[in-house]
């Protein structure tokens, strides 16, 4: 791979949604640091392919995780969070704990690995940031996602934060806003993995963002499988 290749770092990479974007993007050239909790279901070594450990709930795993991928490829381009976990708790029956949980893992793990990446992605010619959030960050469908919403409501507007943040750069970021994705998880919960949003729908519309020069950043886009009633 060309040493000289745009360099990103992609979270929760092990499977699902973050594994269809590696591979969309090493396809397209990149080379591609992915951060695993668990080891990811195709340990398979490629060139311009590097496999860390990261936990979201320890941010001196993110520290190490950066400074490893730096080490590496001595650049980095682009960050994509997306790593996260679900609740079906509603607002009325969730613990202080699984909040806590919830928001350490959805809200405050991208916002300090981002900072932690920042130096980097302002030294890119054209630096990135995309956070993998969900529908559920513009619009709580149900009791049941309640509390699932309240912290992907904050992962937008941790977003919106950071462009304004980076107002005065080159560096944009997006927030992906996908409804259900034919993962793991969703089809354990009774959805039809055939007829919903796949993973690697996904992947194309980030590998599109990124390709983006700074004159067209995006500030969302959301995508679902079907056509919801509006309130």
């Amino acid at each position: 791979m060309d040493p000289t290749s745009p360099v990103v770092m992609i979270s929760g990479a092990n499977r699902g949604i973050g594994a269809a974007i590696a591979e969309a993007l090493h396809a397209a050239g990149w080379r591609v640091s992915l951060g695993c909790r668990t080891a990811p279901e195709d340990p398979l070594e490629r060139d311009g392919w590097l496999v860390c450990h990261y936990d979201a709930l320890d941010a001196d795993s993110g520290r190490a995780w950066v400074e490893r991928t730096v080490a590496e490829y001595g650049r980095l381009d682009a960050l994509v969070n997306n790593a996260g976990i679900l609740s079906r708790s509603t607002v009325l029956d969730a613990s202080g704990e699984e909040f806590d949980q919830l928001m350490a893992v959805n809200v405050r793990a991208p916002m300090l690995l981002t900072q932690q990446a920042w130096p980097h992605l302002v030294a890119a010619e054209q630096g990135k940031v995309i956070s993998i959030v969900s529908l559920s960050g513009k619009r709580v469908k149900s009791a049941h996602s309640g509390l699932y919403a309240m912290s992907k409501f904050a992962a937008q507007a941790f977003v919106y934060g950071l462009r304004h943040c980076s107002a005065e750069t080159r560096v944009r970021a997006t927030a992906i806003c996908p409804g259900p994705v034919a993962t793991d998880m969703a089809i354990e919960g009774g959805l039809d993995g055939g007829d919903i949003t796949r993973p690697e729908e996904i992947a194309r519309v980030v590998t599109l963002v990124l390709e983006l020069p700074p004159t067209a950043g995006i500030a969302e886009i959301p995508i679902n499988w079907q056509v919801e009633p509006t309130v």
